[in-house]
């Protein structure tokens, strides 16, 4: 039987694999993300929004202007004034200045501050979200890029052998039943190269939905840093760092302040105010006698203007409310209860995560030696078996569970390499340390919320109005569908170079 030119096709790829290329890299895959993912741009600007509610509650402890003004017109007079003006212009000028409130205006500015906090973790673990599933993305790429290379190639070996076959039935040296063998392994084989095809369709689809581009020739991955020796340092690591856990942390301790907001309601309130107001009676009053009591008194001109200004303290006691203010107050007090309890199932939530990880990731591992192990055994099998078939010691269908052994075999092995790396990242995230900051993203500066929260939090200005709303995110409908070509056989995911 004829030798299939299957090894002939594994140093091809190797040797490809060696030559410099242009391709993708999974830095610039993550970077792509991190400027034009929507999602994450999203989460960006929800954080904008967090940051207002400083400035939303600084707002209720400063000053405040009011001005009014009226004209009004008198259609009909007092019948027993004989003096009364026609038309009136009033304008009234208040100045308020909250002097205590109860600690409501101090607490309520610290709640919205450990609100901001928990913004940014959100952000982070957003971030990281985004990274880890850019990252499965990729490495699901390479891996279905290598899948079809290893189901086309075993077509091709297949129908190799069904020819062989064929050609041997002509001659008598094997059945019917052989060839119908052959005929079936190739047939099933058609039909797993389909199913890998579709599975290469898929992720590089979803390549496109979260990185915002067509995968090209994808590079091997970098090493991921920083990997624990073991769980407990892990462990460790991911509660000082995660990000749901810190945002967990900093709602509960906002949830103490509303505490203290909402008994404030029942404590006494001090305001300062200053008045000014104005009247113009724009010269509808008339003139009034100089002897009010001499008819023949002569006329003198009326007064068409009038100022007041006023200014005090106000002192407001709430003495009875209905039990509106502890009722409150308990609300607070449970909600707290809640954002405490919260913590602690988000504590055990990382803990299983890092656990479950770094399980993932040593198991990972490990089944790479032993795939490595398996497919070296069945390449010897496989040799041997044809070398025994040869001589009629062998029959086909033993020739075909052993290529199909090896085929088995390599797909582990490179659904071991997918795995132990996606666990890797995984681990990294649930560590907190799988951010643009940790893992070196280049293409400009790194967004910074501090940056918002600085330029907003202090101001005062009534007609700051922000930039109008407008999508960062990019679109994916110009990009082509993806295909299932491939540029080599297995891809570089099969690369020891990899491990």
């Amino acid at each position: 039987m004829k030798r299939p030119a299957y090894f002939a096709l594994v140093a091809t790829c190797a040797l490809a694999l060696t030559t410099p290329a242009q391709a993708d890299t999974l830095r610039e895959a993550l970077a792509e993300a991190y400027r034009t993912n929507p999602n994450l741009q999203a989460a960006r600007a929800q954080l904008r929004a967090t940051d207002e509610n400083v400035a939303i509650e600084k707002a209720d402890g400063r000053p405040n202007v009011t001005a009014q003004g009226a004209l009004t017109e008198f259609l009909k007079q007092n019948s027993t004034s004989f003096f009364a003006p026609e038309r009136a212009l009033t304008a009234n000028v208040d100045l308020g200045v909250p002097l205590y409130s109860g600690g409501a205006v101090k607490n309520s500015i610290r709640a919205a501050k450990e609100r901001v906090e928990a913004g940014r973790a959100d952000l982070r673990g957003t971030e990281s979200a985004i990274f880890s599933q850019v990252v499965a993305a990729y490495m699901d790429v390479l891996r279905g890029e290598a899948l079809v290379g290893l189901s086309a190639n075993q077509v091709e070996v297949l129908t190799v052998n069904l020819q062989a076959t064929s050609d041997r039935f002509e001659i008598g040296d094997v059945t019917r039943t052989d060839v119908a063998q052959s005929q079936s392994r190739l047939a099933l084989a058609q039909g797993d190269l389909r199913s890998a095809q579709a599975g290469l369709i898929q992720a590089r689809e979803t390549y496109i939905q979260l990185v915002g581009s067509a995968p090209g020739q994808l590079e091997p991955p970098p090493p991921l840093p920083n990997l624990p020796d073991n769980t407990r340092m892990a462990v460790d690591v991911a509660l000082d760092n995660n990000p749901d856990l810190i945002a967990a942390r900093e709602r509960a301790a906002a949830a103490g302040y509303d505490i203290d907001v909402a008994g404030a309601s029942r404590l006494p309130r001090v305001s300062a105010f200053v008045g000014y107001d104005y009247q113009n009676f724009l010269g509808s009053v008339p003139d009034s006698p100089l002897d009010p009591d001499d008819p023949n008194s002569p006329l003198i001109g009326s007064p068409q203007t009038a100022t007041a200004s006023s200014a005090g303290l106000s002192l407001s006691i709430p003495l009875f409310q209905g039990g509106r203010p502890a009722a409150l107050q308990r609300q607070a007090q449970a909600r707290a209860s809640a954002a405490l309890d919260q913590v602690i199932a988000a504590e055990r939530d990382v803990i299983a995560q890092v656990r479950a990880a770094f399980a993932s990731y040593s198991a990972a591992l490990a089944i790479i030696d032993s795939s490595r192990e398996a497919v070296a055994a069945a390449e010897l099998s496989l040799e041997g078996v044809r070398a025994e078939n040869s001589i009629g010691n062998r029959t086909v269908l033993d020739v075909l569970n052993a290529e199909q052994e090896l085929l088995l075999s390599r797909v582990d092995l490179v659904t071991a390499r997918r795995n132990a790396y996606v666990a890797g990242f995984t681990l990294l995230a649930a560590m907190g340390l799988a951010e643009a900051r940790d893992l070196g993203i280049e293409g400009g500066a790194l967004y910074d919320p501090l940056v918002n929260y600085d330029r907003v939090s202090g101001r005062w200005n009534d007609w700051d109005r922000g930039s109008d709303p407008e999508a960062l995110g990019t679109r994916t409908i110009d990009i082509p569908a993806a295909d299932a070509e491939i540029r080599d056989v297995y891809g570089p995911v099969l690369d020891p170079e990899t491990d």
